[in-house]
């Protein structure tokens, strides 16, 4: 076993040596903890970016990260824990745990993140009522402290939201057609103009340092071109068969369930009630194939589309917590 801090107390920061460990560093709970075997197994998630924090055989806190099988540096800071049933002062010598998760978590980067190489953003699933309740609350916001404390800050918060066909398919809009797209050029052109207006939080952080176009094919190229599930459930809606186009929709699989990945209406035709029908084809696909559920998500303050997947049959089952660095 490879020591690679031990700090005053006997703290003792390094990665997990592999997969026998993994129930070490569930000893920590999380709504993730059983996806972080398949994930190891993967190669989603790999030891040496995944760290804890020990004194003797208590685990203090942990902090990983999550990539793409393949991926050379991780594409997303997902895990900081620490003991929540522990009371804050350790002892004089060791202080208290958020310093230990602070340490831990500098003294992982500096390995995990390649030198010049911006951190990782930080997401976590959270409680739909987080705020309502007072251990949620204070789990949540002492994390979002220590991340606030090395240089992150919030960039947005959005509703995770689940359909299961108990709930029925969402009814049909007689307005609109839809098509499969027809190739990667047509679906980043429409993104592209879909960008124009946007309320998504990384697309409009994206758009202060890019062109609309580059915006789309970054997308298109990190997230839309890796699903394995087929691209005939890409769908384009149009105002009856062979009219203009009014949006799209991308029902997929990612590595864990069916979602729908992303779903635009053109600035020029938003504001008539496009999006049920889009978002209801998109359903439609999905349940075609027999799934039990769906996941999707949406941000917080983006009103309209919190109230399309509503009243699709979307429940919010959690929230997610995004900050940059």
């Amino acid at each position: 076993m490879t020591v690679h801090r031990t700090a005053p107390g006997g703290v003792v920061f390094r990665p997990i040596t592999g997969p026998a460990e993994i129930d070490l560093f569930n000893r920590l709970p999380y709504t993730i903890n059983d996806e972080l075997a398949d994930d190891l197994a993967a190669g989603r998630r790999r030891p040496e970016w995944m760290w804890v924090a020990l004194r003797g055989d208590h685990l203090l806190a942990r902090v990983a990260w999550w990539g793409r099988p393949g991926d050379s540096s991780p594409l997303l800071f997902d895990i900081l824990d620490l003991d929540d049933e522990l009371d804050d002062g350790l002892d004089d010598e060791v202080g208290d745990l958020t310093s230990v998760a602070r340490e831990l978590y500098g003294t992982a980067v500096a390995r995990v993140v390649p030198v010049g190489t911006a951190a990782p953003e930080y997401g976590r699933f959270v409680p739909a009522n987080w705020r309502e309740e007072p251990g949620a609350r204070q789990a949540v916001e002492s994390r979002m402290a220590i991340v606030e404390s090395t240089g992150g800050r919030l960039l947005v918060e959005r509703l995770r939201l689940e359909w299961r066909s108990g709930n029925g398919v969402p009814a049909v809009d007689r307005r609109l057609a839809f098509r499969p797209v027809s190739g990667p050029g047509e679906l980043i052109g429409l993104m592209i103009r879909v960008l124009d207006g946007t309320l998504d939080a990384h697309s409009r952080a994206d758009l202060a340092e890019m062109s609309a176009r580059d915006t789309a094919v970054r997308h298109y190229e990190e997230e839309f071109a890796n699903y394995s599930s087929p691209r005939q459930w890409w769908r384009v809606a149009t105002l009856g068969e062979g009219g203009e186009p009014v949006g799209f929709i991308i029902p997929a699989r990612n590595s864990y369930h069916p979602i729908i990945a992303y779903l635009g209406v053109l600035p020029e035709h938003r504001g008539r009630g496009y999006v049920h029908g889009i978002l209801a084809e998109g359903t439609r696909v999905l349940a075609a194939e027999g799934v039990t559920h769906i996941r999707a998500a949406t941000e917080l303050g983006n009103a309209p589309m919190a109230d399309a997947f509503a009243r699709a049959g979307y429940v919010n089952f959690e929230r997610a917590i995004n900050m940059a660095f």
